[in-house]
């Protein structure tokens, strides 16, 4: 039986990666795909195994596993670094026949393990991408994301501010404009009218939370949510003059890649469910002072339609 071996961080698995594991599958018997990792790591190491394991399910002859990333020592030169190397892959794993590699340590660690280095895609013009291009601007390198990572680099962005300031409209239209998915507003789906107690509140906020979370595995490169845990907060305490503690819990849960103020510079409009047109000074300062209490950058929407579209599009290129 023929071993391989294929070794990397995979912060996260991309194209390349995959290119390159499928090309050792099919060169040997048995192919160990070694992840190793650090508890620093700036993606957590059990959900980059999980991609991996769910990715090469069907293929019984790629086996991955897991290793501690403590005996590397960057500051050497790499013949003797990747010397280090093998010297504890051999302690771990059995005998290894082939090598696959895409960098230039793959021919030492080879040599250093006895085996015969087979590299891929070298000079990466089949997939020129790579992991820390990815991290640092995943939604210009979307197409060589697989689909089951690419919800963990979905964009949350968030439209925050006083009732009756063009949020849901927004939503909708930058939803489409993205060709992705929104969030609605939920607590609008969950009560009728501002007579509701602890429990409804706790019940919008788990509801709101377990929303985002579903709507990222559909959305397409940016996931607008209409409103977020800190609005849920302002409007327990403002009706029930109390934040249940599970609103802190859920906040600290979710966390946003941008947040949108929108200004109460437009018509307020009655539907129902609003009752605080006599207070929307009041309310702005208080949604504004929860951002800038909690030290998060936002951006003021405002001005007419046309002018609040291009201030979010102004701001939502740079992510790409």
């Amino acid at each position: 039986m023929k071993r391989g071996l294929v070794i990397g961080k995979f912060m996260p698995i991309h194209a390349g990666h995959v290119g390159l594991i499928d090309f050792a599958a099919r060169r040997c018997d048995e192919l160990i795909v070694s992840m190793s990792f650090t508890p620093d790591d700036p993606i957590p190491y059990q959900k980059r195994f999980g991609w991996i394991e769910k990715l090469f399910n069907d293929q019984p002859n790629i086996k991955p596993r897991l290793i501690a990333d403590d005996f590397d020592n960057p500051h050497l030169p790499l013949d003797v670094r990747t010397k280090g190397w093998a010297e504890v892959l051999r302690k771990v794993y059995p005998k290894i026949d082939f090598v696959f590699s895409s960098e230039p340590y793959g021919e030492f660690l080879a040599k250093h393990l006895g085996a015969a280095h087979l590299p891929f895609d070298p000079d990466r013009r089949l997939f020129p991408v790579s992991a820390t291009a990815i991290r640092q601007k995943p939604l210009a390198h979307w197409d060589f994301i697989p689909r089951i990572v690419q919800p963990y680099f979905v964009k949350k962005i968030c439209f925050y501010g006083a009732e009756s300031t063009g949020k849901s409209t927004m939503a909708q239209s930058m939803a489409k404009r993205y060709n992705t998915v929104f969030v609605p507003e939920v607590a609008r789906e969950m009560i009728t009218t501002n007579d509701f107690t602890a429990d409804d509140i706790i019940r919008i906020g788990h509801a709101h939370y377990e929303r985002i979370l579903a709507a990222s595995e559909h959305a397409n490169k940016l996931l607008f949510c209409d409103t977020d845990a800190i609005t849920t907060q302002i409007y327990s305490k403002h009706y029930l003059t109390l934040i249940p503690p599970v609103l802190f819990e859920l906040e600290s849960k979710m966390k946003y890649d941008k947040y949108f103020l929108f200004d109460i510079d437009v018509p307020w409009v009655a539907d129902g469910l609003r009752d605080l047109g006599n207070a929307r000074e009041e309310m702005h300062e208080i949604f504004k002072d929860e951002l800038e209490k909690r030290k998060i950058d936002y951006t003021l929407v405002t001005g007419s339609w046309h002018e609040r579209e291009q201030i979010i599009v102004n701001e939502l290129e740079k992510f790409f």
